[in-house]
């Protein structure tokens, strides 16, 4: 059965014309609105999606069969003494003119006829919209109030549920082997759209590509989805689901060849692309390869492409397209920070440097609080996967009343594996230090450190779940060029759950120790002070620590945590509220906490978010703020 919409009645028209009129809105202003009634989640979807304002619909949208019009009971005729009276005004070269109440009519009428255009388009689309949530069985009825506004009553019906799922595989996937055999078990187990579950067309779509995805991204390059249907009884609100899967036969990579080189070697893309012919196919490995390549200094963009020909399975040609980047870049920036205070930098790299592909990174950065310099020779990625560099550096401070200058030589080795990354470090150092109302000091040490970082989060730059940790360990000894027989520990959590839709917690901690007679003789940075952004918040930069004249120098204990809960109201604007606590001394028994908390803002730059905090210190009483921002030029 069709449910016909009512058209307002001329008494509904009139009642529309006299409210435009005593309201003083031109005639031609007035609208009849239409509101829909339905369950709130559908009600939300319609409007999201179906157009109720369009003032009039497209060509032939708004008709509909005469006969089924003419045999509809909710359409009323009208009295032949108006139809005439309207045909009259509307035809006759020597009519008079219209009075202002025929041309209030005929704009109340041309507003009903769009109104009622809109409500046919309506009552068409709601019901295939409700059909992609499973509601195959829906009801729309129209009720027009005296003043012209048009309700729709949405009554959805039961809806559809999934009774059966049939999977089916066809290739080498469904030959009578172990491995495949319990691959085609984890991918049944792993269906996402099971009986039981409400059919809905976007949860369908995706279950389809989930299965093909997870056949296709290992071995099966040429997988294809054969058949797919579903069988809807809307009597009994049930579906059936049928796929049919063709994986097609194993691949294997083939000869590789690239393209695109210049300035560099193909010995050099292999190192990072590490893909050998023979090896099974694998989307995420080509993924691994692709990214690796894109991450280094010396290529701008990487497409690597694997022939899908099903005749070429056993061998088939895998081409990498490069594009080489600029070898030499010049960069320049300025920032604040409460911390250190302005801060302008210029920055040259050099990725090619005696077209040995060895890559320059130098960069002479300059702030209030302290001024640095340093350039850094980084060589080729090993066979290994592990990538060397020497440097030197310069460092000169003045922050706590600790003056502060350091040159250095050294060299790293480093290495990533997906989620960590390793570095050894062999460093020589010479310090100089005064602090004020002390004694100037020197110290030299050679050091040999270690250090590991470990992290596993959602998203690198903006976590909200996982958690990051690492840890560090270096020393040096008289015996080998040091002042001081020294082993530094230090170590560091950051934690991320999210709390409701728009809520991030975050605990952060660590703790540091080094082990030696004194802190005398050793550099400070093999020493600990905390205070600031980034450590305890509502107290100055690295101003908690051992006091040595009207300076806060470095002691040989560390412990500081914060507990911290992010809001984001509207992307990108958020909010925070949070409490540090921690301190440095040179004895663990020496060791007093330092409290500050406060509140925040939070603006999601593409960067990573950029914090401004204002926090209170409670054990001096004082208001601080704390901020970090910087722009590249």
């Amino acid at each position: 059965m069709r449910l016909q919409s009512r058209p307002p009645s001329r008494r509904a028209v009139w009642h529309v014309v006299a409210a435009a009129v005593l309201s003083g809105l031109p005639l031609h202003a007035v609208s009849a609105p239409i509101t829909i009634e339905a369950p709130d989640p559908l009600k939300a979807l319609i409007l999201q999606h179906v157009d109720l304002n369009s003032p009039r619909a497209q060509p032939g949208e708004d008709e509909e069969p005469a006969a089924t019009e003419e045999a509809s009971p909710s359409v009323p005729s009208e009295p032949e003494g108006d139809a005439a009276h309207a045909g009259g005004n509307a035809a006759g070269a020597g009519a008079p003119p219209e009075t202002a109440e025929a041309k209030a009519a005929d704009a109340a009428a041309v507003d009903a006829t769009e109104t009622l255009a809109r409500v046919r388009r309506a009552r068409r689309e709601i019901p295939l919209l409700l059909e992609t949530e499973g509601y195959f069985s829906p009801r729309v009825e129209s009720v027009t109030a005296p003043d012209g506004s048009v309700t729709l009553n949405v009554v959805p019906g039961p809806r559809t549920k999934v009774n059966d799922v049939k999977i089916e595989f066809r290739g080498a996937l469904s030959e009578d082997k172990p491995d495949y055999a319990e691959r085609r078990d984890a991918l049944l187990k792993a269906w996402s759209l099971p009986a039981g579950h409400p059919f809905r067309q976007a949860d369908w779509a995706s279950a389809k590509d989930h299965l093909l995805n997870e056949v296709s991204n290992r071995d099966f390059a040429a997988a294809r989805l054969a058949e797919t249907g579903v069988d809807v009884d809307p009597i009994r609100s049930v579906a059936r689901l049928k796929v049919t899967v063709d994986s097609g036969p194993p691949f294997r990579l083939g000869p590789i060849t690239y393209s695109g080189l210049d300035l560099y070697d193909q010995e050099l893309a292999e190192r990072y692309v590490r893909l050998n012919p023979g090896e099974p196919y694998d989307y995420d490995r080509l993924v691994a390869a692709q990214n690796a390549v894109q991450g280094t200094p010396y290529f701008g963009s990487a497409i690597i492409e694997v022939d899908r020909d099903p005749e070429h399975a056993d061998a088939a040609p895998v081409s990498i397209r490069l594009a080489e980047a600029a070898p030499q870049r010049f960069g320049a920036g300025v920032g604040y920070s409460t911390n250190t205070g302005a801060r302008s930098e210029v920055n040259y790299r050099h990725a090619n440097l005696f077209g040995q592909a060895w890559e320059l990174n130098s960069t002479l950065r300059l702030e209030e609080k302290r001024q640095s310099a340093f350039a850094d020779v980084f060589f080729p990625q090993t066979e290994s996967q592990f990538r060397d560099a020497v440097g030197v550096s310069f460092l000169s401070e003045d922050i706590s009343n600790l003056q502060t200058q350091r040159y250095s030589i050294g060299g790293t080795r480093t290495r990533t594996l997906r989620q960590t990354e390793v570095r050894f470090n062999l460093n020589y150092q010479r310090e100089i230090t005064q602090p004020e109302g002390a004694e100037e000091t020197t110290s030299t040490a050679l050091t040999l450190n270690y250090g590991a970082d470990w992290r596993s989060v959602d998203n690198p730059s903006d976590p909200r779940r996982g958690m990051m940790f690492g840890f560090q360990i270096g020393g040096g000894a008289k015996a080998l060029l040091s002042d001081q027989n020294f082993l530094r520990l230090y170590g560091h959590a950051n934690y991320y759950r999210p709390l409701g839709e728009k809520g991030t917690l975050l605990l952060r901690g660590e703790t540091g120790y080094t082990i030696a007679p004194s802190r005398d003789n050793i550099p400070q940075d093999f020493l600990f002070r905390t205070g600031g952004s980034q450590s305890v918040r509502g107290y100055d930069y690295q101003s908690l620590g051992v006091q040595d004249g009207q300076a806060t120098v470095g002691g040989r204990t560390l412990f500081d945590a914060s507990v911290e809960y992010i809001y984001w109201f509207k992307s990108p604007w958020g909010a925070a509220v949070f409490v540090d606590t921690g301190d440095a001394a040179d004895e663990w028994n020496a060791m007093r906490l330092h409290t500050g908390y406060g509140v925040g803002g939070r603006w999601r730059s593409p960067a990573g978010p950029i914090g401004l905090d204002v926090a209170y210190g409670q054990e001096d009483h004082k208001v601080r703020l704390h901020f970090t921002i910087s722009l590249a030029l």
